[in-house]
């Protein structure tokens, strides 16, 4: 039986956290709660304008992770170069040399990952950051979309990992889900035929996410949003009767 492993990003911490510049809530007591489960890691996706996960913060957890022996997973885009704070993708990578680096084709001003990679003027430099970076983690992961093509794209790019974009997924009705189901089950045997560490992420949640782990084959998820939003609905009953027992 394949075992499911659970990355737990802790971007939207971050986003909270430097919404009222101030170091709280903590990532780092935060990943210590999470710490307290049978989860496999933490992932972090800084991007240059630093508008949640910092370098800073990639640095931090990632030590906190090897303190703790649990896996970290820094995800970007590859190609974001040093400015100001931001020490770049890259640079983060040798410095930290985590468990595994997602790559992701971000552009700089989008608000969330809505698309894996695909062939285009990139490939040849994309190749060359895959080779320099292998060395440096025990995954490199291409984040991809749920089709044949995507999976060979990744292939010729030399990684040993993918990440497979399910937003789409997410966005299924019931009686949608069974066909679209079915069609990435094939996708993903023929990712583990070709002996490709199998990750998942994007808009998974506690609605969504059994029909996949229930597929029996996806090696690690990886889910933030959905974490901390429903931290908050299903935590926010408890919480505020213990402000209501303060104030009466």
């Amino acid at each position: 039986m394949n075992k499911t492993n659970l990355s737990v990003n802790l971007n939207k911490i971050a986003l909270l956290r430097n919404a009222r510049g101030s170091n709280y809530p903590s990532l780092i007591d935060v990943a210590a709660i999470c710490s307290k489960h049978e989860i496999c890691g933490i992932t972090l996706h800084p991007r240059p304008d630093e508008r949640h996960a910092t370098s800073s913060d990639v640095i931090e957890i990632s030590n906190f992770c090897k303190e703790h022996e649990l896996e970290f997973n820094i995800e970007g885009n590859p190609f974001t170069v040093e400015n100001g704070s931001f020490r770049g993708f890259e640079n983060l990578v040798k410095e930290i040399n985590p468990h595994q680096a997602t790559l992701v084709p971000d552009l700089e001003d989008q608000v969330t990952s809505d698309h894996g990679w695909s062939s285009g003027n990139h490939d040849k430099e994309l190749k060359s950051i895959v080779e320099r970076i292998q060395t440096h983690c025990d995954f490199v992961s291409l984040f991809i979309d749920a089709d044949r093509e995507s999976v060979d794209y990744a292939l010729e790019t030399g990684v040993n990992a993918v990440e497979i974009y399910t937003g789409p997924y997410a966005k299924l009705t019931a009686s949608e889900k069974p066909k679209y189901i079915d069609n990435m089950y094939e996708i993903f045997e023929y990712i583990k035929s070709n002996n490709l560490k199998l990750n998942a992420g994007h808009d998974l949640s506690l609605e969504n996410l059994s029909d996949l782990i229930e597929l029996n084959i996806i090696d690690e998820v990886s889910i933030g949003h959905a974490i901390i939003t429903e931290s908050l609905v299903y935590g926010l009953d408890n919480i505020l009767s213990k402000y209501i027992k303060i104030i009466k």
